[in-house]
């Protein structure tokens, strides 16, 4: 009997919750699988707004990717690989582990370019919060917390998002909402600094319309129209030579690949995506995928959007791939929807959802999506875990 194939899962993205859900539904035991992550648990990205808005912790927008291991079989190693080569077939990890694949996958997210700055300037720039990699978000909002608390009374605060999509704005909302309830002893003002002309490219009038108006009620201004190319004493410094005032500045723009990448031999867009075909194998790497932010397909123009419900998408074609690409079956062709539903909570108790040129909003909203969000989580978390 032919030994069993190794199955490699880089990363705990959402695809990979779908892919260890499939084999948890349907074992295998021709194929041995394998995942490395650099923690037992997972952020989802849709419940992010919701603990920075205040209204659930930190653990209830987690999946438990140790409990989802344990029901599919699967081994967990408690290390990010660092290191990738195609030919010899193996990861290395953090930790110095090697480990050899004949199948593999990567749903490893995406990070940010970091904004520029001048050099040993760091105490008098604003403070950062760079919205990327989304698994070590907590460890940077906790320490601006930590500051936050030590504003003294009755001073002024401008918080300022670099980046005017969905993504930009819903964060924004949310941190101001925890912030005014945590320090209402300290006057807080927004802005969003966005490249387009509008906010949220993609979107109908009337969704951006609605947005709009939620921006307004929480008291961000927008500046549309500039780009912001780096942190300077006092600001944000755009590319038309403004300056726009921030002590906070929330980063949530240039999406790029992640930086150990760079070091293999897998082919990469301008981004640093890796170029994968529409059955999510890497486009000249026979059985090697990669879905979600850290996946890009090479033949969609325009690129699609970071946002997490592409991943979920490719999740269940993903799984059905990995476990063909096993026993050398042919492989599924991925479809990108046309479109999709976005869901972006205000801060306030109410959301706007957007799909195309449809848009409509209210405290409805937010409690669907809240119910979304809590489905999905409960979906993968075995009950005594949440």
């Amino acid at each position: 009997m032919p030994p069993p194939k190794r199955l490699l899962l880089i990363g705990a993205g959402h695809a990979h919750a779908f892919v260890l859900e499939a084999f948890a539904q349907r074992p295998d035991p021709t194929i041995s699988l394998t995942v490395v992550s650099d923690s037992p648990l997972a952020a989802y990205s849709g419940g992010v707004p919701a603990w920075l808005a205040g209204e659930c912790t930190l653990r209830d927008t987690q999946l438990d990717i140790a409990a989802l291991c344990q029901r599919a079989g699967a081994r967990l190693i408690a290390s990010p690989a660092v290191a990738l080569c195609p030919t010899k077939r193996q990861v290395t990890l953090a930790d110095g582990h090697v480990v050899a694949f004949d199948v593999a996958s990567l749903n490893v997210g995406a990070t940010l370019q970091q904004p520029q700055h001048p050099e040993n300037a760091e105490r008098t720039l604003p403070a950062l919060l760079a919205m990327r990699p989304l698994g070590s978000l907590h460890h940077r909002w906790q320490a601006l917390l930590e500051d936050i608390d030590q504003l003294p009374p009755g001073t002024r605060q401008n918080v300022v998002s670099v980046g005017g999509g969905a993504a930009g704005c819903e964060t924004l909302m949310s941190v101001l909402a925890q912030l005014r309830q945590r320090r209402p002893d300290v006057a807080w003002k927004g802005a969003i600094i966005s490249a387009s002309p509008s906010l949220l490219p993609g979107a109908g009038r009337l969704p951006r319309r609605l947005v709009l108006r939620a921006l307004q009620r929480a008291d961000i201004a927008v500046h549309a129209e500039l780009r912001g190319s780096a942190l300077v004493a006092g600001g944000v410094h755009t590319q038309a030579g403004q300056r726009i005032d921030a002590d906070i500045v929330l980063w949530a723009t240039g999406a790029v690949g992640q930086p150990w990448l760079e070091k293999t031999a897998l082919p990469r867009n301008e981004r640093g995506f890796i170029s994968v075909d529409t059955t999510l194998e890497v486009t000249g790497h026979s059985g090697i995928f990669a879905a979600g932010d850290c996946a890009a397909l090479a033949q969609h123009t325009p690129p699609l959007p970071k946002a997490g419900v592409y991943a979920v998408r490719m999740g269940p074609v993903l799984a059905d791939n990995l476990r063909a690409a096993c026993h050398g079956a042919p492989l599924a062709t991925w479809k990108p929807p046309r479109r999709v539903l976005a869901l972006i909570g205000t801060g306030d108790g109410r959301a706007i959802a957007s799909r195309g040129a449809i848009g409509f909003s209210g405290r409805w909203v937010w409690k669907w999506k809240k119910r979304i969000d809590a489905r999905f989580i409960a979906r993968f978390n075995p009950p005594f875990t949440h």
